[in-house]
């Protein structure tokens, strides 16, 4: 195994558990404590975690975005399952605008049986991903490539965002709170986001209960923004309450 691909799966697990233990990743991955050491070195340096003794444990930083090859193998189960949920709303002939989230990645895997639909993506992803054969009409925002995303940004692609008006938006993002509302790590994904509010019928809002409680970078949205938020678990009921009080229908 490269240590590139050690430190990312590391990395997942940091980011499910909220901490590792040196002897045991050791162990684990067959090397020594100080090969571990450095891994984590490494992951401090860049953002992701803060080093204990013994160990490390996660930096929620408001500001640190995961690569997407991590993000896409994180809590995999609960996005597919949210992507499940949202993929049985979406009939043939709906068009849709979709986020570079990997949430979103699933919801297009979850929809390749159905006909007709119209995608505009910013994800380079999930144009990658796409069904050789099929009669989807595909539109990319373009714009500024962020590599560690894989999808485009900035205002060409905002531009293109507002020229069209879809039947569902379909977006994530990395905290959600009932006072700050909808956040995101970065001013360039929450201007793009923002955008995606303004242009659908339905705005679906995909959120895991990791981000519920938590508060991202930037503000791109308040929950009255949002029509239907479709999660992983079961919310609290004082959250319950307060998707009531908005008007925003729950799915989970």
């Amino acid at each position: 195994m490269l240590p590139i691909e050690r430190r990312n799966e590391i990395l997942q697990q940091l980011m499910m558990d909220g901490r590792v233990v040196v002897s045991e990743l050791a162990e684990h991955y067959q090397v020594t404590e100080e090969t571990i050491r450095r891994d984590l070195e490494k992951l401090e340096a860049d953002g992701y975690a803060k080093k204990t003794y013994g160990g490390a444990v996660r930096n929620d930083s408001m500001t640190s975005e995961l690569p997407y090859t991590v993000r896409k193998q994180t809590n995999v189960g609960g996005k597919k399952y949210i992507a499940e949920r949202i993929g049985a709303l979406i009939e043939d002939g709906d068009s849709l605008l979709l986020d570079s989230s990997t949430t979103a990645l699933f919801t297009v895997k979850s929809i390749f049986s159905k006909h007709n639909l119209t995608i505009v993506t910013n994800s380079v992803e999930i144009l990658l991903d796409l069904p050789q054969n099929h009669d989807w009409s595909i539109i990319s925002t373009g714009g500024s490539y962020r590599h560690e995303s894989m999808a485009f940004y900035g205002s060409d692609a905002e531009d293109v965002v507002s020229k069209y008006y879809v039947d569902y938006a379909i977006l994530s993002c990395k905290g959600l709170d009932m006072e700050k509302g909808i956040t995101d790590t970065r001013e360039p994904f929450a201007h793009l986001k923002s955008g995606f509010l303004k242009s659908a019928k339905k705005v679906i809002l995909a959120v895991d209960h990791t981000k519920f409680d938590k508060i991202s970078f930037v503000r791109f949205g308040d929950l009255r923004d949002v029509d239907l938020v479709v999660t992983d678990a079961e919310p609290s009921e004082k959250w319950k309450r307060f998707f009531a009080e908005q008007n925003v229908e729950l799915v989970y």
